[in-house]
């Protein structure tokens, strides 16, 4: 008998396996492509935390945690035990939905909106309505973290705000007892996706979110402890309860006294920071402007004795204002018959040597003597000053000693220096100025002490790009940030933005930029930073010249509706 080839045998296993593979594959295609599918996790709900009644916050009992993840391709239901645990206690479905196939590259969020998911919302709420225990149903979280990990991610606020609400209209129509639960993880943003309170029974934050653990935008927190304390102070404007979940990855411990930490936090400064007056439902209404202000940074004076001019911008430090340097700047923009806006940098005296720790030395009274000073100069004028304190303050950058600081520090530095002695003359406009950056509003200090929104419009959407053609626009830039702030009730300032390249360029953006200011009644002013960039903060970049020709301002001007 002849002997089978060795070569045979490895062709046979080669081929065995490869089948292997492919029934695999094929096993793994027909669940994801053709059946919903719903199954327990290891997420815990570990507390409830309700800053409408602090009482109420507190650990919560067992809560059966599932996850249903629904695709556009599926014949079919796997509900698993699900229907079972409905019967014996309460229960948190997460519900995932997904596009498979042909659809797959289409923006998950609209197809919701089509309809292309209502048999299997409708059937889901048919079967949840029939417990007698409590159902909390959170659809498509961590919306706001920008990783990439689900298809609803990278995706624009009104696009989830509309998708969210059709889901909690259609669970509601045959499920009216589930909660509802919008489920951010809690990370820096949050709030844009803020659906309002009509759709909404509870919020959520994860602690330990593995969408947050892909990405590294922004810094992570280096305890529980802290992570819980930032995320339950980003859902400041939301009144509602919110879950405290732990990761699915393991285990997550939550000590009670954190939880009393938070309530002690919320109670101390519930006039203020955690004021019930934060809580929004939808868009705060802001002022209209009467006229528009047009303005200039401009330190070689290149525009500033143009007509169409009537502000002047004033960047200073205490330095400055210690030597006389400020006073003779700000007296010079008087004489020219112009409003001031005045940026105080509070990071270096006149040793030169930067504060680090500037926030606490305020709060101490380190620098009262300046604030009276500066607040006697810029008060002793019948002129408009709009005084701009600790700008930029979300970037998690530390280019400025108050950036990458805790919000509530942050917050009660703002207030001590506007409430300073009663405060600066009635010719000053307080200004809060945020580059307009995710996370702006965790800042807020209140409107008390807020007369305008400053913001910053660069078109350079990254650093690391040079071609000006890659620029973004400025209406692009402006409806990204000023969504950011629709929860806040203070009219807008741009009070510093610029575009580099050519000239032609330069004018193509300003009119795109015109347009837009023209169109937002709610823009009360805008000033162009006619200069270069601080080659400091560009590191081994070339810092990028702002700067552009007198002709290009007056076109500019002319465009404007003043």
């Amino acid at each position: 008998m002849k002997k089978t080839s060795s070569k045979v045998y490895i062709a046979v296993g080669l081929g065995i396996l490869l089948a292997g593979i492919l029934l695999l594959n094929m096993r793994f295609s027909f669940k994801s492509y053709l059946m919903n599918r719903y199954y327990p996790t290891n997420e815990q709900v570990l507390a409830v935390f309700d800053p409408t009644n602090l009482n109420k916050s507190q650990p919560v009992k067992t809560i059966s945690c599932y996850r249903g993840v629904l695709t556009n391709t599926a014949l079919w239901s796997n509900y698993g035990d699900l229907e079972t645990a409905l019967t014996k206690g309460d229960v948190l479905i997460t519900l995932e939905t997904w596009l498979k196939g042909s659809d797959y590259t289409n923006n998950v969020l609209t197809e919701v909106l089509k309809g292309r998911f209502n048999k299997q919302f409708n059937k889901l709420a048919a079967i949840v309505a029939k417990s007698s225990h409590q159902v909390f149903i959170r659809w498509n979280p961590d919306m706001e973290v920008p990783a990439g990990v689900y298809p609803w991610q990278f995706k624009s606020p009104n696009d989830y705000i509309s998708s969210f609400n059709y889901f909690s209209r259609k669970i509601k129509t045959y499920a009216p007892n589930v909660q509802i639960v919008w489920g951010p993880s809690g990370y820096p943003g949050d709030t844009e996706y803020w659906p309002g309170n009509k759709t909404v029974d509870y919020a959520s934050i994860t602690l330990g979110s593995w969408s947050e653990l892909t990405t590294h935008f922004y810094p992570q927190d280096q305890t529980t402890v802290a992570m819980l304390k930032h995320k339950l102070h980003r859902l400041r404007f939301i009144g509602k309860p919110v879950l405290i979940m732990g990761s699915d990855k393991g285990k997550t411990d939550l000590q009670y006294s954190w939880l009393n930490e938070q309530k002690n936090l919320v109670t101390t400064y519930s006039n203020t920071i955690y004021s019930k007056s934060n809580y929004t439902d939808s868009i705060k209404a802001k002022p209209n402007r009467t006229s528009l202000k047009i303005g200039v940074f401009d330190p070689n004076k290149r525009l500033v004795n143009q007509p169409e001019i009537n502000v002047e911008h004033i960047f200073t430090d205490w330095g400055e204002l210690e030597r006389g340097d400020f006073e003779k700047k700000f007296t010079e923009a008087i004489n020219r018959h112009h409003e001031v806006i005045v940026t105080m940098e509070p990071w270096r005296d006149i040793t030169g040597k930067p504060d680090t720790a500037v926030l606490e030395s305020i709060l101490k009274g380190r620098y009262n003597e300046q604030i009276k000073k500066l607040f006697a100069i810029i008060s002793a004028t019948d002129t408009t000053v709009y005084l701009r304190w600790m700008h930029e303050m979300e970037i998690p950058i530390h280019r400025y000693a108050w950036q990458s600081q805790e919000p509530v520090t942050y917050i009660n530095a703002f207030r001590y220096f506007m409430q300073f002695n009663g405060g600066p003359g009635k010719n000053v406009k307080k200004v809060w100025g945020p580059a307009g950056d995710r996370g702006s509003a965790d800042f807020w200090p209140g409107s008390d002490v807020v007369d305008f929104i400053s913001i910053a419009i660069y078109g350079l959407p990254d650093k690391n790009i040079t071609d000006p053609e890659k620029q973004e626009a400025l209406s692009t830039i402006f409806n990204r940030k000023y969504f950011r702030m629709r929860f806040l009730d203070k009219p807008l300032f741009i009070t510093e933005f610029g575009v580099k390249g050519p000239e032609n360029f330069q004018d193509k953006w300003l009119i795109d930029a015109a347009k837009t200011i023209n169109a937002n009644p709610h823009v009360f002013g805008v000033c162009y930073f006619n200069l270069y960039d601080n080659p400091k903060a560009w590191g081994n970049i070339k810092a990028p010249d702002w700067s552009i020709s007198k002709q290009s301002m007056i076109k500019f001007c002319k465009l404007l509706k003043r």
